[in-house]
């Protein structure tokens, strides 16, 4: 008889399904520094934009925050935003073999 394998459970996925859940996720400190003001101005420009039978740019700010709010979350997020740092680091001082 062999060992059960037991994947060690990540992070809950945030509920980021309305307005209300992307407040309260910015609020947590989940997205990147100054996305709880930017989200509620980048919020106000879009309503203010729209028209009644037109809400594609709130969509678009709803969307696109609720993906900071994921990306935040990721564990990978931060392994990958260090080595891009690395990479451009690289880059800029002209490395050879790149």
């Amino acid at each position: 008889m062999s060992a059960q394998y037991a994947e060690t459970p990540g992070p809950r996925a945030l509920p980021l399904k309305t307005i209300g859940d992307i407040r309260a996720a910015l609020r947590s400190g989940h997205g990147f520094p100054g996305d709880r003001e930017s989200f509620e101005a980048d919020l106000q420009r879009a309503l203010e934009a729209s028209s009644e039978t037109d809400l594609s740019a709130v969509a678009a700010v709803i969307v696109d925050y609720r993906g900071r709010a994921r990306l935040y979350q990721d564990p990978d997020f931060d392994i990958a935003v260090q080595e891009g740092i690395d990479l451009a680091g690289l880059l800029k001082r002209g490395a050879p073999g790149r």
